[in-house]
């Protein structure tokens, strides 16, 4: 999921918001401004209901960054590095830049979410005790009851055994430790999420159909996403099954065709690249032959023509703390989650400061997409024998 307002770092991890935020934040204060307060505590003005709605809403999304938080810092604790945080409309997503080590790294970074949670609801219910006691306003406890059972929704629904939820990341630990195969353990997991799912669609529609409750597309809505993460995650083992222990060099692209920054974009579309190869992106040098950026077709096209004779390629070329980079030695296995996420879908391969390559998620597809010519054994299996990278692109 991608982040559309990054909101900066805390405790070295970034933290953004996706767009869809802004439907489930706008749901939960309608709700609560026009729903559940005024039923409960009539009598306040329509400010005081609104004023505490966003507060609520606010406050629940904060807890929501504590679940994602707490399983961050435990995943670095535990040797796994962490891309960032972003929320969005069904709750949060701590990306992770690989697998857990073992079983019980996995049972105790997808354990510490719900925890987290489930603390929190305990945290919130003490203070709505605690302010009952001392006769505090009634709309203001209705407030942190509801942060309360959120919380403890939230806890218990990501414990079910399903991935993608933490209930279904212990499942795969329970499985892994069970098999020993980390690969059949996402199967399984994946398995489950896909059944919840199918479960949840099945019966949010049967309320839509048969009793007449438009609230059962959420549950459907939830459901549908469940298929889909648990499918991809699926896959993405498969992926990572079939790449394990093959170097970023046997699938890469070696010596790709370069422009100079002090090219002007006129000489470039006239005698470059673009009419010989037909690629879509091109690594830029400086003069003294160092890696300066990425140069794409989008980033000419945004050009307009009457300035493309003025415009040299290091005006308009990606700079190269934009690049996603990594060694020829490194694992694709562990690349392929930063090409995902980054808009450029591809990484320029430096040996040192020297260009060697350049990857592209469709070299990956187009390598596993060869048949299985011999296996040899790796550490954790057969492993497929890559053909050649080629420089057809």
């Amino acid at each position: 999921m991608d982040e559309t307002l990054p909101l900066g770092r805390i405790a070295g991890v970034r933290i953004g918001l996706h767009w869809s935020v802004l439907v489930i934040f706008a749901l939960i204060t309608v709700a609560l401004a026009h729903g559940r307060f005024p039923a409960a505590h009539p009598g306040h003005s329509p400010v005081a209901y609104w004023a505490l709605a966003v507060l609520t809403a606010v406050v629940f999304f904060v807890s929501l960054l504590a679940h994602e938080l707490a399983h961050a810092v435990v995943a670095r604790r535990n040797g796994v590095q962490v891309e960032g945080i972003t929320l969005w409309m069904l709750g949060g997503a701590a990306r992770l830049r690989g697998d857990a080590p073992s079983p019980a790294a996995e049972l105790r970074i997808a354990g510490v979410g719900p925890l987290t949670s489930l603390l929190a609801g305990a945290v919130f219910a003490g203070a709505a005790a605690g302010l009952h006691a001392l006769h505090a306003s009634g709309l203001v406890i209705e407030a942190i009851v509801w942060l309360a059972a959120i919380n403890v929704l939230l806890a218990v629904f990501n414990a079910l055994p399903a991935a993608p939820l933490d209930g279904g990341r212990l499942l795969r630990a329970y499985l892994w430790h069970r098999t020993g195969d980390p690969l059949r353990a996402t199967r399984g997991a994946s398995a489950a999420g896909r059944v919840l799912g199918w479960f949840m669609v099945v019966s949010g529609f049967a309320d839509v159909l048969f009793a007449g409750d438009i609230a059962g597309l959420w549950p459907a809505l939830i459901g549908w996403f469940l298929i889909a993460a648990a499918t991809a995650e699926a896959r993405q083992a498969q992926l990572r099954g079939a790449l394990t222990g093959v170097p970023v060099s046997r699938v890469m692209t070696p010596d790709p065709v370069t422009v100079p920054t002090t090219a002007t974009l006129s000489d470039f579309l006239s005698d470059g690249p673009f009419g010989r190869y037909r690629h879509s992106a091109f690594p830029v040098l400086a003069a003294d032959g160092s890696v300066a950026g990425l140069l794409t077709v989008r980033r000419v096209e945004w050009t307009p023509a009457q300035e493309r004779a003025h415009t040299t390629v290091g005006d308009v070329m990606r700079p190269l703390d934009e690049v996603v980079t990594a060694a020829p030695h490194e694992p694709v296995v562990d690349l392929v989650p930063r090409l995902q996420e980054s808009p450029l879908h591809r990484a320029l391969i430096l040996d040192g400061d020297r260009l060697v390559g350049i990857l592209t998620l469709s070299d990956i597809t187009r390598a596993l997409a060869w048949p299985v010519s011999a296996a040899h054994p790796g550490p954790d299996g057969p492993r497929r024998h890559l053909p050649e990278p080629s420089k057809e692109k």
